[in-house]
C-alpha cells in the first residue's frame, strides 16, 4: 500500500529497511493480537500503549511490526528515537561498550565516558559561562534533581511551574506536571511547596509575550513571593501539554525576573532538546540562557540517559553523596550518548530538522486554510502540531482528535496526540525520515481528517 519507491539506506542512518508503507494485514494484525492479548495477562494496566502492534524492526522513518507492516514512524517513541532508530553511529558505540563492560556505578569506579558526556553537555546547553553536569536515567530524575539542586542552592523551597505543563509522573514531577488525567488523577498526596502560573498560550489568550510576563510574574509575586522561590521550572515549548509556543518576549522577561531575584530558572529540554526544534536546544529559539537545564529523550539515540546541566555554583551547591544513583549515566547509555551527540554536531541535523519542520508547517498550514477544524498550527523544526476546534464555537475537539489519530495509525501512520484538552496532534518524525515518506505520512494524516 505504499506510494513511494523503496528506499533502502535512509539518508541519516539506520538501519536498512525498505523506507515505505506497507500494510499486509490490519492493524492490528494477527501475531501483534497475540502479545497485546499477553500484555493485558502480564503487564500492568496502567501501562498503555498507543499503536496495537508488536515491533519487531525500527529504522529511518519506519516501524515494522511481528505481522510484517510497515508503518510511518511520525513519533519517534515520543521525541527519543530523533536520529533514526538504530542510528549506526550509536550501534557501534553500544557494541563496543558492551564488550568492555556494562556497568560499575559511576559513584564507585567512574569512567571516561561519563565525563564525557558531561564536558559535551557543558558545551553545547545555552551561555558560555562555567557549567557542570550530573546524568541520570529519566526526565523525570532529571527534573527532580534539578529542584533539589535550586533548593539546595537557594536555601528556599517554593517550585513555580506552569499551566499546561509536563514534567514526569514521580510524585515531585506529578505535582509539577498540570494535567490530571491520565498523570496524577488518584496518585496524590504530591509534593509540597509547589505553585502554578499562567503560561503564554497565543492561540487562547491573545496576550502579547511581554503581557502574559507580566501576568504570570503578578501571580509568583503575589501567592508565592521571591523570598520563598526556589525555581521556576518551564519547558520552552511545551510537550504533553499541546506543543505551545510562547509568545516572542514571554521567556525572556521571565528570565529577567528570576535573575533579578536570585530565583533559579530550570529550562525542561526533556522533549525539546537536541536539535528537534531546528536548534540545538528550543533555548537558543528564544534567545534565552537558563540557569539550569534538563535533558532526556533524543540525548542518546534510544537509551536511557537523562541529565542536569547548569552554573557551576549552582550545580556545585550539593555536598559529596546528594547527587547519583545507581544507574545514573550507566556506561552503555553513555557510549550511545557520545555518538549521538556526535551525529548532532556534525551530520547536518539542526538544518534537517528545519527541512523537516517546513515541510510539516506547510502541509498543515494549507490544510488549515482548507479546514476550519484546525484552529491552530505551530512549533518550531521537526516539532509541530495541529490544534483541532469545533469551528463554530473555537472549543477543543478531543473527538475529532482521537478519531484522526486512530484512523492514520490503522492506515500505518502512527501519530501521537496531546494537549491538556487532548485535542492536540503532534508531529515528532525521526529526522532520517525521507521527503517522500513524510509527505505520504501527512497524506494520510489529511485523508483521516476529511474522513472524520
Amino acid at each position: 500500500m505504499s506510494t513511494t519507491d523503496t528506499i533502502i539506506a535512509p539518508p541519516l542512518g539506520g538501519p536498512t529497511l525498505p523506507q515505505e508503507r506497507r500494510l499486509v494485514t490490519d492493524i492490528p494484525g494477527p501475531r501483534s493480537q497475540e502479545l497485546l492479548a499477553r500484555k493485558a495477562a502480564a503487564v500492568a494496566a496502567g501501562v498503555g500503549h498507543t499503536a496495537p502492534i508488536e515491533a519487531v524492526a525500527a529504522g529511518g522513518g519506519v516501524i515494522v511490526d511481528a505481522d510484517g507492516n510497515s508503518l510511518i514512524d511520525l513519533g519517534s517513541g515520543i521525541a527519543v528515537t530523533t536520529l533514526g532508530n538504530a542510528h549506526p553511529k550509536v550501534v557501534a558505540a553500544v557494541q563496543a561498550q558492551v564488550a568492555q563492560f556494562t556497568h560499575t556505578c559511576f559513584m564507585i569506579s567512574p569512567y571516561e565516558s561519563y565525563v564525557a558526556v558531561a564536558e559535551a553537555l557543558n558545551r553545547i546547553t545555552p551561555g558560555d559561562h562555567a557549567k557542570k553536569s550530573a546524568l541520570f536515567n529519566s526526565g523525570a530524575e532529571a527534573v527532580e534533581n534539578a529542584v533539589k539542586i535550586a533548593r539546595k542552592f537557594t536555601n528556599k523551597q517554593a517550585v513555580v511551574a506552569f499551566d499546561h505543563g509536563y514534567h514526569g509522573r514521580t510524585n515531585l514531577t506529578m505535582a509539577l506536571t498540570a494535567k490530571a488525567m491520565p498523570y496524577k488523577s488518584g496518585f496524590g498526596p504530591f509534593a509540597s511547596e509547589i505553585y502554578r502560573a499562567p503560561l503564554s498560550y497565543p492561540f487562547r489568550d491573545g496576550l502579547s509575550g511581554a503581557d502574559a510576563a507580566k501576568r504570570a510574574i503578578s501571580i509568583i509575586e503575589k501567592q508565592v513571593g521571591a523570598d520563598n522561590l526556589a525555581a521556576v521550572i518551564i519547558e520552552p515549548i511545551q510537550g504533553e501539554g499541546g506543543f505551545i509556543v510562547p509568545a516572542d518576549g514571554f521567556l525572556p522577561a521571565l528570565v529577567d525576573w528570576c535573575r533579578a531575584n536570585g530565583v533559579v530558572f530550570i529550562a525542561d529540554e526533556i522533549q525539546t532538546g537536541f536539535a528537534r526544534t531546528g536548534e540545538m536546544f528550543a533555548s537558543d529559539v528564544f534567545g534565552i540562557v537558563p540557569d539550569l537545564i534538563t535533558t532526556a529523550k533524543g540525548i542518546a539515540g534510544g537509551l536511557p540517559l537523562a541529565a542536569v546541566t547548569g552554573r557551576a555554583e549552582i550545580m556545585d551547591a550539593s555536598h559529596s553523596g546528594g547527587l547519583g544513583g545507581t544507574y545514573g549515566g550507566n556506561p552503555v547509555a553513555c557510549a550511545a550518548a557520545l555518538a549521538a551527540l556526535d551525529a548532532f554536531e556534525n551530520d547536518g541535523l539542526i538544518e534537517r530538522a528545519r527541512e523537516v519542520g517546513g515541510i510539516l508547517k506547510e502541509r498543515l498550514t494549507a490544510l488549515q486554510e482548507a479546514d476550519p477544524r484546525i484552529g491552530d498550527v505551530r512549533g518550531h523544526g521537526a516539532m509541530i502540531a495541529a490544534e483541532f476546534v469545533d469551528p463554530t464555537t473555537g472549543d477543543p475537539d478531543a473527538a475529532l482528535t482521537s478519531a484522526v489519530a486512530k484512523t492514520c495509525i490503522s492506515r500505518g501512520v502512527i501519530v501521537l496526540t496531546c494537549g491538556t484538552y487532548g485535542n492536540v496532534i503532534r508531529l515528532l518524525p525521526p529526522l532520517a525520515i525521507t521527503d517522500d515518506l513524510l509527505h505520504e505520512g501527512l497524506d494520510v494524516v489529511a485523508e483521516a481528517l476529511a474522513a472524520a
